[in-house]
């Protein structure tokens, strides 16, 4: 009896305690000597890609995943590099992962650039419309969809992301962008149309230039006046006083 007792002890803390014992030593706070040397590796691996030291970088980045396999922006980064080394598939690889475990807009883009460099124009589409529902206000990713529309022969949709991008940066170029299309379709009524729209919108940033030029030109010379000297002044006032001296004799 008192063996089965003890096996039934064993059995409940190996089925319930052990478990719960685990979690919490998983969960305890990590070392200030492991936030400290993340932080060097970050360093490091920023420091590489920005003096274009890939090798340096991808090995940094990779240690950072041994010990931390969860990190999102390690996987980011390690996406950027191999895209700009032409390492296509380890980039889409990277960019999926980080997404898996951070929805973030600016992975789904990278995602959407990759495969607008390698021919699948489908699935950059659905990658920058993906990242455009998780963030609406960046003129870049409906450009970018445009991009991906245009190349598969959807010029309509193509010029409705091109206008949303306008909606938000009102820029010339984009407007541009919009006239090649319509030069490229032959569609001569939207390109006089959109002629006229390059035009006045040409004039209003023209317009608006004058009044910043003449408000630079104003705080400029308001700064270059020079002032009188406190030495000046009193030369001033000695010169006064002795006009003053010599007409009372």
């Amino acid at each position: 009896m008192i063996g089965i007792a003890i096996i039934l002890v064993l059995a409940i803390y190996l089925t319930f305690l052990n478990p719960i014992f685990r979690t919490k030593k998983a969960e305890e706070p990590r070392s200030a000597r492991y936030d400290m040397q993340m932080k060097k590796l970050w360093n490091a691996a920023q420091t590489s890609m920005r003096d274009q030291k890939p090798l340096r970088a991808e090995k940094a980045l990779l240690t950072i995943l041994k010990f931390d396999e969860k990190n999102a922006a390690a996987y980011n980064r390690l996406g950027i590099l191999y895209a700009k080394e032409q390492k296509f598939d380890e980039a889409i690889e990277c960019f999926e992962i980080a997404q898996s475990l951070d929805s973030n807009p600016s992975c789904l883009h990278n995602v959407g650039l990759i495969y607008l460099e390698t021919g699948a124009y489908e699935k950059a589409a659905m990658a920058f419309e993906q990242a455009i529902e998780l963030e609406n206000t960046v003129p870049a990713r409906y450009i970018a969809l445009a991009k991906a529309r245009e190349r598969l022969g959807q010029t309509k949709a193509a010029v409705d992301a091109l206008e949303n991008a306008f909606a938000l940066d009102q820029n010339t170029n984009t407007l541009r962008q919009i006239l090649a299309i319509h030069e490229m379709t032959g569609d001569t009524a939207a390109l006089a149309d959109l002629t006229a729209r390059i035009e006045a919108q040409i004039a209003k940033e023209s317009a608006s230039k004058p009044r910043q030029t003449r408000r630079t030109a104003t705080r400029k010379n308001t700064a270059k006046t020079p002032r009188k000297s406190t030495t000046s002044r009193k030369t001033t006032a000695r010169k006064s006083s002795t006009t003053v001296r010599r007409k009372q004799i």
